[in-house]
């Protein structure tokens, strides 16, 4: 047990999984790729994963980390959000508690895996009774919103994320009902920056697709490019005052565009260490309070 177990979920966008697994696979323990047997979305939608996407596995998985789990994922009397809290229970009994869980979206690519794992490694003294003592580690996303003729448009402010627990009682997608811990780690999310045909199958079929105005959503993303991204605002799907504002960086591909952002963006992208501390202070005495009240 205290294994780095970290689990995917392999839908649609199967294929951003050769830039996200080659990320994490050193530091991790095992890797699971959930995936509907019966190739479903959340939504009911069929999806297909073509043969030559496990022969990649299958070739790059040299120190055969990585498990197939497959499953019924879809049930046609649950919303898609009840469908992914499920799925993400069923991967995590997988994963099994008393190591580190943690649960990635094929779009989402860690930028220093090593560095989050030896935080979590520092906290193993929480993996002893998980149940008495549930945490869930918080890092940041920076998401990328829209790939241009030069690059890509991202949003210039990092958000919080949930990616790692050590007790997955998941009740909104990651979210569990532990204390929160937040860590000064980035993920470079390709939430939103894909073809146009493959963004609608997402928003449609996701999580949140009863939560997203797609025609409105849609309307802005067509319009932004890069010599008007500075005049324009408000671009999150839920909320669109939470991404206030875009930035651009160059990139004609992923390796590129990673490298670009190490390079260039990533320094100016983290939270002040006094901004880490006094969010997990707070979250420490919110805690304390949720819990004896």
């Amino acid at each position: 047990m205290r294994k780095i177990q970290v689990g995917f979920l392999v839908s649609y966008d199967y294929k951003l999984l050769k830039n996200a697994i080659p990320l994490v696979y050193k530091y991790a323990d095992s890797i699971f790729l959930a995936i509907d047997i019966d190739r479903k979305t959340w939504n009911g939608s069929p999806i297909v994963i073509e043969d030559r996407f496990f022969q990649w596995i299958k070739d790059f998985d040299t120190d055969h980390k990585i498990k197939i789990y497959e499953d019924h994922f879809y049930v046609p009397e649950l919303t898609t959000m009840q469908c992914e809290v499920r799925e993400r229970k069923l991967l995590a009994e997988k994963m099994e508690i008393g190591n580190w869980i943690i649960q990635l979206d094929a779009d989402e690519y860690f930028i220093n895996f090593e560095r989050f794992v030896n935080f979590l490694k520092s906290k193993n003294s929480y993996l002893e009774n998980p149940e008495k003592h549930k945490i869930q580690i918080q890092p940041f996303h920076v998401s990328l919103y829209k790939k241009t003729k030069n690059g890509y448009l991202y949003v210039n402010k990092a958000t919080k994320t949930v990616v790692a627990t050590n007790y997955p009682d998941y009740r909104i997608g990651r979210k569990t009902h532990g204390r929160v811990i937040y860590f000064n780690a980035l993920i470079l999310h390709e939430s939103i920056s894909r073809d146009r045909e493959e963004l609608i199958t997402k928003l449609t079929n996701w999580g949140h697709n009863k939560q997203v105005n797609v025609e409105k959503f849609m309307k802005k993303w067509d319009s932004v490019n890069e010599s008007n991204y500075s005049e324009m605002q408000d671009f999150f799907f839920l909320e669109p005052e939470k991404w206030k504002s875009l930035d651009f960086i160059k990139g004609a591909n992923f390796t590129t565009l990673f490298k670009n952002f190490k390079n260039e963006k990533e320094q100016g992208l983290y939270k002040s260490k006094s901004f880490i501390f006094k969010k997990n202070l707070g979250q420490f005495f919110n805690y304390l309070f949720k819990k004896y009240i």
